[in-house]
């Protein structure tokens, strides 16, 4: 049983090589899909209906302040996911291997669960929250002037988030980011293992390299689920880290709970799952991205180093 063991261990792949291949992918999601992002952020914060849709808010951005505003708040999206990325895909393996049974050295559903919520948290926690209230910020500047804008760049912002709202404004919305960055993670990890199982018989430490295609596909069905589930979530995060106090100091929500029920009283409940459809056409297509390149990157790993490769 012992040696039994110890050879599972040995086809496990590390942590940090885990960490490695999300960073990369990291890289890559941010460059193909920031404008989405732009686009699904701008929706959000419109209380006004000024934009009709996705293409239209994506055509008048371009017309009123050129196509490079499309990729307004890259500098801080791309640190940010792949930051974000390093830290959930190191410290799910590490969680995993927590939660591994000690004479099968398997994880259960119930263990990918918990991992997949621990790393959510975690990264809402130490990266996601601070680095989205910045670009956020970023992104819902308007205009072809930036002269005129209130933030200059990445760290102008968080310095006058800092010198405004006090070091805590860089974590407004807090609470809902842990709470979607949990409930996203926790169904993703456990639905891209059994998407890899179901469809390919890949399973960890086997050895066997899956294709990009393959990659893409399990990835974007597994992204799938999570935009559903907490579009609330998503939503009251986007309000909570836009707002800045005003002249008398004070601001419109108090909190997630009260959000909640000032969009629902004001906007209606179709108001909490706004944008919804450019985060579905971001969140799947980006984890397929990652996972295509995470992959290959953790699959390589298998081949040249794992005991039971086959070159």
């Amino acid at each position: 049983m012992a040696a039994a063991t110890t050879t599972e261990s040995r086809n496990q792949i590390p942590p940090y090589m885990k960490a490695v291949s999300g960073s990369l992918g990291g890289v890559v999601e941010a460059c193909c899909l920031q404008p989405i992002d732009v686009i699904k952020t701008r929706l959000q914060l419109d209380r006004v209906g000024a934009y009709k849709g996705i293409a239209h808010c994506g055509s008048t951005v371009v017309r009123t302040e050129g196509v490079r505003a499309l990729w307004k708040g890259l500098t801080p999206f791309a640190t940010h996911l792949t930051l974000k990325y390093t830290l959930r895909m190191g410290s799910n393996a590490m969680f995993q291997t927590a939660f591994k049974d000690s004479e099968t050295g398997k994880v259960s559903n119930r263990g990918r669960l918990l991992s997949g919520f621990g790393a959510g948290v975690l990264e809402a926690l130490a990266i996601v929250t601070p680095f989205e209230v910045v670009k956020i910020r970023l992104q819902q500047q308007k205009g072809l002037s930036p002269e005129l804008f209130k933030y200059k760049g990445p760290i102008h912002c968080a310095r006058t988030i800092v010198r405004e709202e006090s070091i805590l404004g860089l974590w407004s919305g807090a609470a809902p980011t842990v709470m979607r960055n949990g409930t996203n993670q926790a169904v993703m990890f456990t639905a891209k293992n059994a998407f890899d199982i179901l469809l390919w018989n890949k399973h960890e430490g086997d050895g066997k390299v899956l294709q990009p295609w393959q990659s893409m596909i399990s990835g974007f069905l597994a992204g799938t689920a999570g935009p559903f589930c907490t579009g609330p979530f998503d939503v009251v995060k986007t309000r909570l880290m836009a707002q800045s106090r005003d002249s008398e100091g004070g601001i419109r929500y108090k909190g997630m709970v009260h959000a909640i029920r000032t969009i629902y009283a004001e906007e209606g409940l179709v108001a909490l799952w706004r944008g919804l459809l450019p985060r579905l056409m971001r969140i799947p297509p980006g984890q397929a991205i990652m996972w295509a390149v995470a992959d290959q990157v953790t699959g390589l790993y298998e081949m040249r180093y794992l005991r039971n490769a086959t070159l």
